[in-house]
């Protein structure tokens, strides 16, 4: 465990590459507050909206209800477990997988963060665009990666817990304002509850809509690296509120209404992040454009803190060079400016189709593993060591068969909604099977 001297200076307030000691944790009022940023993305608007147009409203919502459910149980394991060791998800994965299973984790982690944060930064240039009526969207572009990179330089404890904790409830009343001023402008959407696609609800589209939440199941990795910072006494508050169900009442629920509603009142053609927020601007005007910019901003907070500290994680294992966050955070900026402007988001929607069945597979053995290894188990304790080079193999295996199961499935035009589901399962009965072969034949001593 690292001394109490070298956690607080300043260069390596983040841990990118050693367990949070107890003298970085953060007060649980804090924590709450860094990681409720994520429950403001416009993306859950859209998705749920999508998911309404598609199988009909009511499927949408029990989708999302057991969507919440079983985010909230699976994410007050994994919180509890990254509190209890205080490992990164690298550090976390050279346990599951070893040397070379770790860095592909942190690339898969910071690729999928620096996406996210590409399409969200996009969103907010395209609206600031569109209301300056005169800005061209290069030089928005431009001020939305340097804001966004600006925001994470503080840290997740001494700045970002009191930035999306004062626009926690900008977002909130926002929010209730843009469906009463549609609902003012447009009227109450009378049969939104139980409006259908053309040709009736599919039987299964609850079933799918959970499917479809799965590819956002990289928010079990956001959750792991900001877990970390948590109090071990505070564990409970944490799995049970932090990381737990209320949030993701706040992130799929709330989000997913207010999108439904909107998408039922406000004509747009298509359905897109784009649409969306073009349609507040033009309902609210400047109050369009501030709302945007709050939920988008607090959700890059994440996108880029994560993507940069994976990335100077990722830098360090083939390197051995340590990038200060500073420099670190500047690439990531830069990154994600040439992204916007090179106008590749068909590619990044495929990356991330295919990233998505990595993540879901990396969840399930992460799963399996947290479960063989309950609270005063010999592998436990704080060090990110390996057990051994037979577990790093059936690691591999585990995560590697999985992600080609899910992969198959979902080329095939009838099953390819349930690739998730099949991947996570796969991925956590493999890695099951292996380790109780592994423990009979005694291996597994740590080296």
């Amino acid at each position: 465990m690292a001394n109490a001297p070298q956690a607080q200076t300043g260069a390596d307030l983040d841990f990118s590459e050693r367990p949070v000691p107890d003298s970085g944790r953060m007060p649980k009022a804090n924590l709450m507050m860094a990681w409720w940023a994520v429950c403001s993305a416009i993306f859950y608007m859209v998705v749920a909206a999508a998911m309404a147009r598609s199988y009909g409203t009511v499927n949408a919502l029990i989708g999302i209800v057991l969507t919440v459910i079983a985010y909230g149980l699976i994410n007050a394991v994994i919180s509890r477990y990254a509190m209890r060791t205080g490992l990164t998800v690298g550090l976390f994965s050279r346990r599951l997988f070893g040397q070379a299973g770790a860095l592909l984790a942190s690339l898969i982690f910071f690729a999928t963060a620096l996406y996210y944060a590409v399409f969200e930064g996009y969103v907010m240039a395209l609206v600031l665009s569109q209301w300056s009526n005169g800005l061209s969207m290069a030089v928005c572009t431009a001020i939305v990666a340097i804001i966004g990179v600006s925001l994470i330089f503080g840290s997740v404890q001494h700045w970002l817990d009191k930035f999306n904790g004062v626009l926690l409830p900008v977002y909130v009343i926002g929010m209730l304002i843009a469906v009463g001023m549609a609902m003012a402008k447009f009227g109450y959407p009378t049969g939104w509850l139980t409006r259908v696609p053309a040709g009736g609800a599919p039987a299964w589209g609850w079933a799918q809509t959970f499917a479809y939440y799965m590819g956002v199941w990289v928010l079990m990795m956001f959750t792991f690296d900001y877990a970390r910072f948590g109090r071990r006494e505070d564990a409970t508050f944490h799995a049970r509120v932090t990381f737990g169900v209320p949030f993701y009442l706040m992130t799929f629920l709330f989000s997913g209404l207010v999108g439904i509603l909107l998408d039922a009142m406000i004509p747009v053609e298509g359905l897109s992040e784009v649409s969306v927020v073009l349609g507040l601007l033009d309902l609210m005007g400047v109050g369009g454009l501030l709302l945007v910019w709050v939920t988008q901003s607090r959700i890059n907070t994440a996108n880029y803190y994560l993507a940069t500290i994976n990335f100077e994680a990722l830098v360090y294992k083939l390197t051995g060079t340590k990038l200060s966050k500073v420099v670190a955070g500047c690439i990531i900026g830069v990154l994600a400016y040439l992204l916007m402007m090179a106008d590749v988001f068909g590619y990044i929607l495929k990356a991330l189709a295919y990233q998505g069945v990595f993540v879901v597979a990396w969840v399930g053995v992460a799963l399996a593993y947290i479960q063989a290894h309950p609270p005063g188990s010999e592998d436990s304790a704080m060090a990110p060591e390996r057990l051994s080079r037979a577990y790093d193999m059936h690691g591999l295996c585990a995560w590697f068969g999985a992600t080609l199961v899910g992969m198959v499935v979902m080329q095939l035009p009838d099953l390819a909604a349930f690739s998730a589901p099949a991947t996570g399962l796969c991925a956590y009965a493999l890695y099951t099977v292996g380790l109780r072969r592994e423990r009979r034949n005694g291996v597994g001593s740590p080296t």
